[in-house]
């Protein structure tokens, strides 16, 4: 066998590996998504919310920062808060800080990078996801 049909093999086995583990963390989400539709009352979600830009971009974030996920989560989860009614600015603050705060994950981050680096990159990520979350907000109201 040619070394070009070899890589190009490696190539389809480690995509397919990579592929599959993609479904099995979307099969996790969405029966995640379904448990928690049938446990949690539907107003649940919009009683945490005030529909005040500032407030609502905080409440979002902090609830993203003691959540863990991924980014091909978010657009599951995202989608599923839209659909709650759930304003844009919190859903984009509480994606943003899901994907980018790890509380979760803190202390592994702590032992390999350090204490002061791990509490400097949350926090800023977590304001970041604040400020971005408003300022998208403000663009999608001026377009």
């Amino acid at each position: 066998m040619p070394e070009s049909e070899n890589k190009s093999i490696k190539a389809l086995k480690k995509t397919w590996k990579q592929f599959s583990s993609a479904l099995y963390i979307i099969f996790i989400i969405f029966s995640v998504v379904a448990l928690l539709q049938n446990i949690i009352p539907h107003n649940f979600y919009s009683s945490l919310f005030i529909n005040n830009p500032v407030v609502d971009s905080f409440t979002g974030a902090l609830l993203g920062s003691i959540s863990f996920g991924n980014p091909i989560g978010s657009y599951l989860i995202g989608g599923e808060l839209v659909k709650e009614g759930i304003s844009i600015v919190a859903i984009t603050a509480f994606l943003l800080a899901w994907v980018t705060v790890g509380i979760v994950q803190l202390p592994v981050e702590i032992h390999y990078f350090g204490k002061k680096f791990a509490f400097i990159r949350n926090t800023v990520s977590f304001f970041a996801s604040i400020i971005l979350a408003i300022l998208i907000n403000l663009i999608i109201h001026l377009w």
